[in-house]
């Protein structure tokens, strides 16, 4: 697939949006490869306002953002005396390629495998927010990673600073100190940039880099120089303002831009670096001490001020902003909401890269408050198991905190259990898959993960289905870490769901991995039953579904637990298998559950002998309230026996 010009013949190829989905008169959008000046992309709407546009090609590439690799699809950039163009590939003889431009604008690369009818996405433009064109205005650059987003460059201030205050940034900036083209003024070097658009400048193709800045002084009205090609001589000139400037933190793109500035301030610059040394020399250790700690207390203010809480530096976590999430969820609009609970609510977006997402916003009076989010983002953006759910990125911009997860198209496992139309959908086979995924997946945060992690929340809602049905474990909001020494720690803050957790945690605050494994029987005894532990209701006692499995095994009649629904076709050993586990792992004392290894090696291996339960706890519970009811219980003069600080991964 082709996208630019055919020298010989003349030819064009280029791409235009549909007018809508189900519209394919042409649209408001046209993408093209653009040969005046340096090669690059751009994508228009209503023939003249950019929308995006990529970075001037540099003899070997566009930028990196656009360097697509992968075991399907590359990308190859052609320029010589027959063509200039890109062109999107196949690696591999069963796949089809086609590029797109929709109706919003987003222009696409798409490969669909032989057999398959969905088509993957290989290259999404604009890629990210940074790409919208202009975003942080003239003089001004964005910055994909970072919050704000955008900031003006050295040498120049908000031209609004009230409008800069609101995130309308679109003004961008202008200098603190005109220039004056008089003696003393220098370039400073922005490193790992987009270069500006080239709106207005001069190209010298067999230039040096030096040659280039002696030129750029001799013009008053020169703003900015750099290399035209990474490789070999070359030279561009920018006038007036720049527009369109983007940080890009990938290792190995080293595009450089020499940004024009007045005397004052490189004087103010070399001034204030020459006092950092100095400062450093004279001052020694205590010195250090000193600034250090100044220098935390400030950057802590900062990220406060910004809404951004002091923990988020230790992550490699996307962090998107409001306007980003709002356009992908179609502005919270009713048709994408997927549920809601004492959190906030949960939307279905669409990133621009194509990748399907559920976006959980807090409300304002969500139980889940601020040391909970961080909780979980800094949680689940450490582990990374093919049994829980994925943390794509997050939001934290003024009151608005939200959460982006990989999109589970099959909702969560309560939505199949109790409910009488789909629980039959739940066959046998699935669901012993489904109990070991989960018993996997503990495994990992309880032992195998660099963080040794406690769920405390673990419940039937809490485990998601992807396409698949795969179970991921998520909601990390009450989780805690716990060292390799602590076995047990205390709370006076009693959080959780009723009905899953253990007799120690609810009385007495213990917890420790015990609790999830009562907890993950609980869950085990619900899959294989389709019957909730609170609410349950049986006319021969008053027992809770604990209580009523653990007559049943204890009367030698464990199968009648089984779901009537699947009844007709399962494994008889692997369900009593299944259901001994459980009663193991929901016995009263924790010293008498097993661990979690015991546990996925009890469930994997048909001919593994297993302990006789004791009898379980809670099994004489009776609800008369909601069957998924949260608690959350505070006592003041809490004293923890185990940190709640999140630690670096070992």
């Amino acid at each position: 697939m082709i996208w630019g010009w055919n020298f010989r013949t003349g030819l064009e190829h280029y791409l235009t949006s549909w007018r809508s989905l189900d519209d394919p008169s042409p649209g408001d959008y046209v993408g093209k490869y653009k040969i005046d000046g340096l090669p690059r992309l751009e994508i228009v709407l209503n023939g003249s306002i950019k929308v995006y546009r990529s970075a001037p090609w540099d003899g070997v590439n566009l930028n990196d953002m656009l360097k697509v690799s992968t075991p399907v699809a590359r990308s190859i950039f052609v320029h010589n005396g027959t063509g200039a163009y890109l062109a999107v590939e196949t690696q591999m003889d069963n796949i089809t390629i086609k590029m797109t431009l929709g109706p919003d604008g987003v222009g696409q690369a798409l490969f669909l495998k032989s057999g398959s009818t969905k088509w993957e996405v290989v290259l999404s433009l604009p890629y990210d927010t940074c790409d919208k064109y202009g975003y942080c205005g003239a003089n001004g650059m964005c910055r994909v990673n970072q919050s704000p987003r955008c900031l003006c460059l050295q040498g120049f201030m908000p031209k609004s600073q009230a409008e800069w205050d609101m995130f309308n940034t679109t003004g961008g900036c202008t200098r603190k100190v005109p220039l004056n083209c008089s003696r003393g003024e220098g370039f400073t070097k922005l490193s790992q940039v987009k270069l500006p658009d080239l709106t207005d400048f001069q190209l010298f193709k067999n230039m040096s880099l030096k040659e280039c800045e002696v030129e750029c002084l001799k013009n008053c009205s020169c703003m900015a120089y750099a290399n035209s090609y990474v490789r070999g001589p070359g030279c561009l000139l920018w006038f007036g303002n720049l527009i369109d400037i983007k940080e890009i933190d990938i290792v190995g793109y080293d595009r450089y831009l020499f940004l024009r500035l007045p005397a004052s301030e490189l004087d103010s610059f070399r001034n204030s670096s020459k006092k950092l040394v100095t400062v450093t020399v004279v001052s020694a250790i205590s010195g250090l001490l000193i600034v250090g700690t100044a220098l935390s207390i400030i950057w802590k203010r900062g990220m406060k001020s910004r809404g951004l809480p002091s923990g988020m530096d230790n992550i490699d976590l996307p962090l998107y902003d409001f306007a980003t999430v709002s356009v992908a969820t179609n502005h919270f609009c009713q048709t994408n909401k997927l549920g809601e609970g004492g959190f906030g609510s949960v939307y279905k977006g669409t990133l621009s890269t194509g990748q399907e997402v559920a976006v959980k916003r807090l409300s304002k009076y969500s139980r889940q408050g601020p040391d909970e989010f961080m909780n979980e983002v800094l949680l689940i953006a450490r582990l990374q198991h093919r049994n829980l759910v994925e943390l794509v990125g997050c939001c934290i911009e003024r009151e608005e905190r939200m959460l982006i997860y990989e999109y589970m198209p099959n909702k969560s496992l309560d939505y199949f259990l109790f409910d009488h139309d789909q629980t039959s959908s739940l066959a046998w086979k699935r669901r012993f898959d489904i109990i070991l995924g989960i018993a996997r997946g503990l495994l990992y945060i309880h032992q195998d993960s660099k963080l040794q992690v406690i769920h405390r929340d673990l419940k039937t809602s809490n485990i998601l289905l992807d396409v698949d049905m795969n179970p991921k474990i998520s909601d990390f909001g009450l989780a805690r870490i716990f060292q390799g020494d602590d076995a047990e720690a205390e709370t006076r803050r009693i959080v959780g769901t009723y009905g899953y957790m253990s007799p120690e945690y609810a009385f007495d605050g213990k917890f420790s991995v015990k609790s999830d494994i009562f907890s993950f029987g609980v869950l085990l005894l619900e899959i294989v039953s389709s019957k909730r532990n609170r609410g349950f209701h049986h006319p021969d006692h008053h027992h809770n579904l604990l209580g009523h499995a653990w007559l049943l095994w204890s009367e030698r009649r464990a199968t009648e637990l089984i779901d009537e629904s699947v009844c007709a076709i399962f494994v008889e050993s692997q369900a009593e298998r299944c259901i001994q586990v459980g009663l193991l792992c929901v016995q009263k004392f924790p010293e008498d559950r097993p661990t979690m290894s015991s546990v996925v090696f009890m469930l994997a291996n048909e001919g593994a002998t297993l302990p006789l339960p004791k009898e379980p706890g809670f099994f004489t519970e009776r609800s008369s309230g909601s069957s998924d009811a949260y608690i959350a219980k505070d006592e003041s003069n809490t004293v923890n026996l185990v940190t709640v600080t999140l630690p670096e991964g070992r």
